[in-house]
Parts: C-alpha cells; structure tokens; sequence
C-alpha cells in the first residue's frame, strides 16, 4: 500500500472513530443546561423535601437507565434530558438537590425545579413543594458554588451562555385555581392568567439580572386533554373521553399572552445580547393526541393504573401497568411518557437553535 492510500486509509478511520461522537450533540456556544419549574422538569428534587409529591418508587422509572426510579414523572426521560443531548452537555439533567453532585456535574447544568409548583406563589404551599422563588434561592447558591471553583468571571460566562428552560403554569390552573376557592373569589379566568403572567415577567427579570442569557419559556399543554381533567371535567368522561375544550382553551388563551410578552421582553433587553423565546408544547402535544402518529394507540389515559385519575403515590409498585408505554401519551393521569417527551424535545429543536445561536 503507498503512503498515500495509507493516509487515507487512517483519515477515514478517524472521520469514522469521530463521527458517532459528533452525532451525541450540536456546536453551540452552550455552556450548561439550567432548568426551573414543575415536575415537567423536576428530575429528583422532590425527593428531599418533606411533600406527598414524589415519584422515586416503581412504576416511575420503568424504562429509564437500569430501569432506576429517579425522581422524574414519567417512564424514563425528561424532555430536558433529551434537549440537554441535543445540546452537547449531558446525557441526563440532575436534580440540584441531590447531594452526590460533584463540581464537573454542576457545572454542565442541573434542574432546580419542583413537583406541583407553579408561578403563583399559593401553588407550592398547596403542595408543600419548592417554589419558583425557592428556585431562584438555589440558583444563586450555586452559582457559589461554581464560583469557589472556576472564579467569579468564568462563573459569569457559564451562566451566560447557559440554555435556561423554564417550565410551569399547568399546576396554577389545574391544581390551585379549578381546585381551591381562594383564588377563584378574587380572579376571573383572564385576570388569574394575567396575574400568572405578571409573576412569570418578575420570575424571568430575576434570572436576568442573575446573568442569564439564553432562556426558553414553556407555554402550556392543551390542559383539557390531560387524562385526570377529562375524567373530572368532560362530558363524556367515560365513554368517549374526549378533552374538554374549556381548560385547552384556557392554555391557549395563555400561551397567546405569553407569546406577546416574551416579544416584548425580547425587544426590550436586546441591548443585554438577551434571547427571550417562547417555547410551544401545545401543538405538539396536540398533534399526537389528535393524530395519532406516531404508532400512538392510548392518548386519553395514562398507562399506569386505569390511567383515569392516577398520579404520583397513586401510581405505585402495586399498580397495573401497561405492557408497552411508548404506545400511550400519558404515563400517569399528568405526565406524558418518554416518548411523548422525546417527541416534544424534537419538535422544540428549532427554537432551541434560535436561543442557542443567537
């Protein structure tokens, strides 16, 4: 063989030893993943704290790595686990609160978000949970920690280039308005989601002037169509079950106000080199739910129990389970599977690359 073809023959081995490694993630000016909210988002946090909101037990976990219960409500990944791969940074988003982290896991990002919390500042007192000013709390705590590491400036420049995902609002209206009195005596509908909308603009200026850049806010799902409000709120609950429009409604007339915010959010801190974008899930979900792609058989109940109505402890060890969860959207009565949540993650890439790139 000439020297030549040899050299080819070791570029072509090294293009092909590369490739896969090339393949786990994109080239972004991405530090770390940092993420906020419900147990959309929360990976474990719940776990150490004192609440009845807490899913580190079996069913929850059947299909993650060694089909280990986490902490996460669902079967297996987070879409933030699979947007933190889309990334480059990790293959799998911690829980803040977990007190095994080392500096390296840190330092690429964790979650600090919470099961059953939500902006208004009642929801997490409903549950017991950390909320979102809670969060904040931690947020500040660790860009300690990564101070006392890597310096005060190389801290700053982690956190600005940091992919920030915030995730909540469905626990507000789904768990403290429609289930409380106490709010629904002060607010209409269209006030309590402007109410909600005024914490979210406070929540979002907080993490600016804590030197994040690069945030993504989730809108919300088409609520109607979340397994335990249909056995609550359709009118055919249990023949049918088709989603009451009513609470998708409400999403929708949410996420268009949203939507505007963030726009002028957007606008008005250009001058930081900010990017504010919104981040919709309720298309995508919808989409399945309505659809049926995707080799999708159940989409209004939850693979765990009769999927009616059951979520976190009523989810347990002693619960009939589905054989194959990729074939539900729901995991529980709440939560979509993993694969709904691969799904969302996909259908999200573009507006991540618009965050990331910017």
């Amino acid at each position: 063989m000439s020297l030549l073809h040899s050299l080819i023959a070791l570029l072509l081995i090294f293009f092909m030893l590369e490739a896969p490694t090339q393949a786990q993630g994109k080239s972004t000016l991405v530090s770390a993943i940092l993420i906020f909210g419900d147990s959309t988002a929360d990976p474990g946090n719940n776990n150490y704290i004192t609440t009845p909101f807490k899913s580190n037990f079996s069913p929850y976990g059947r299909d993650f790595l060694n089909h280990v219960p986490t902490g996460r409500f669902t079967n297996g990944m987070l879409a933030n686990d699979f947007i933190a791969r889309y990334v480059g940074v990790k293959d799998y988003v911690p829980a803040y609160l977990d007190p095994s982290l080392s500096i390296e896991e840190l330092k690429t990002g964790v979650s600090f978000a919470s099961a059953g919390t939500g902006y208004d500042p009642l929801t997490p007192k409903i549950s017991s949970v950390i909320s979102l000013s809670k969060q904040l709390e931690y947020f500040k705590e660790y860009q300690g920690k990564i101070e006392a590491t890597i310096g005060k400036e190389q801290m700053n420049n982690l956190i600005k280039e940091a992919l920030v995902v915030v995730s909540a609002g469905t626990n507000d209206f789904v768990v403290n308005y429609d289930t409380f009195p106490i709010r629904r005596k002060n607010y209409t509908i269209s006030a309590y989601t402007d109410f909600l909308l005024q914490h979210v603009e406070q929540f979002l200026q907080e993490l600016l002037d804590q030197g994040a850049r690069k945030i993504g806010v989730v809108g919300l799902p088409p609520m109607g169509c979340l397994p335990v409000v249909i056995t609550l709120h359709s009118d055919d609950a249990f023949s049918k079950r088709g989603c009451a429009d009513f609470f998708s409604s409400i999403a929708r007339d949410y996420n268009s106000k949203l939507q505007n915010q963030l726009n002028t959010m957007q606008t008005r801190f250009a001058n930081l080199g900010s990017r504010i974008a919104y981040m919709d899930i309720y298309g995508p979900l919808m989409d399945t739910i309505l659809g049926h792609k995707y080799d999708i058989e159940k989409a209004n109940r939850g693979c765990c129990g009769t999927g009616l109505l059951e979520a976190t402890f009523m989810c347990n060890p002693y619960s009939y389970v589905c054989q194959n969860a990729s074939k539900y959207v729901f995991w529980d009565s709440i939560h979509p599977t993993e694969k709904t949540y691969y799904l969302i993650s996909q259908a999200l890439q573009p507006t991540i690359d618009s965050i990331t790139k910017y």
